[in-house]
């Protein structure tokens, strides 16, 4: 399993560089900004990737938080355990899952909301000939008919809170390549590491897409901030403070002995 050593190795020294951590959430602003300004200008050509029913997105995308916590649930708490086993502690470092569950929750159910409250229901693409029986955009569909509403994007919303949450979660394998572990939580540690670094490219990259092919601009931009808030309100602030679940642990008791 040299080459599963070796690929931990290269993304744990990756993740170490301060400015890729540092400027990570950026990223998501200067793509959701050029990628609208391509979409404008027409500059980009149509692809696999500009149609709603590419592989990625109906089976990555569309389940995307599904696929976050499948993997991300797992190497929390086998990184978190092995930085301490105390039942409090695990409980605490498990509600930052809770806590980005609500979130997501809350953020998409609004995002649905107001694209009700602001639609109307239409027959065709033209908008001549309105359907006011619909007063929802799930029933208006369900007729076969359109529904347009202000549409913030929940791709852009999603894919860069998920991302951001998954890089924060992540960190603490930095401190775990130096612990010592048996063979097997070794083994799930590291294949977990490597999926999720997959899967938070796939999420960079159909971000990316949505930002050169769907949405108008500032759907999208709202969508990216509101997952940039949720990312820094947590991170960044609540989760330094002592109620909270507090950030995920950086240093492993051994290399806090040696910096002693």
């Amino acid at each position: 399993m040299a080459v599963v050593d070796v690929t931990v190795d290269t993304l744990v020294t990756f993740w170490r560089i301060p400015a890729a951590q540092q400027n990570f959430h950026w990223m998501f602003l200067l793509i959701s900004l050029v990628g609208s300004v391509l979409k404008e200008l027409e500059l980009v050509p149509q692809t696999y990737f500009s149609h709603s029913k590419n592989a990625l997105n109906v089976y990555f995308v569309k389940v995307s938080w599904g696929w976050t916590l499948l993997l991300l649930t797992p190497f929390l708490l086998l990184s978190n355990s092995s930085f301490c086993r105390s039942v409090y502690f695990l409980g605490r470092r498990l509600l930052s899952l809770v806590v980005a569950t609500a979130i997501w929750y809350i953020c998409t159910e609004t995002f649905f909301y107001i694209e009700d409250v602001t639609g109307s229901c239409f027959e065709t693409e033209t908008m001549d000939v309105i359907k006011r029986e619909f007063t929802s955009k799930a029933s208006c569909r369900r007729a076969g008919f359109l529904w347009f509403g202000y549409d913030i994007s929940g791709h852009s919303f999603i894919l860069a809170y998920s991302a951001l949450f998954i890089v924060e979660e992540i960190a603490p394998m930095a401190s775990l390549k130096t612990a010592s572990l048996s063979a097997l939580p070794r083994m799930v540690l590291n294949l977990l590491y490597i999926a999720l670094n997959l899967i938070l490219i796939i999420w960079v990259w159909m971000f990316t897409c949505t930002s050169v092919y769907f949405h108008d601009p500032v759907d999208k931009l709202i969508g990216t901030v509101c997952g940039l808030l949720a990312w820094h309100l947590t991170y960044r602030v609540w989760y330094l403070k002592p109620l909270s679940p507090g950030p995920p642990p950086q240093r492993h008791p051994k290399e806090q002995k040696q910096h002693a």
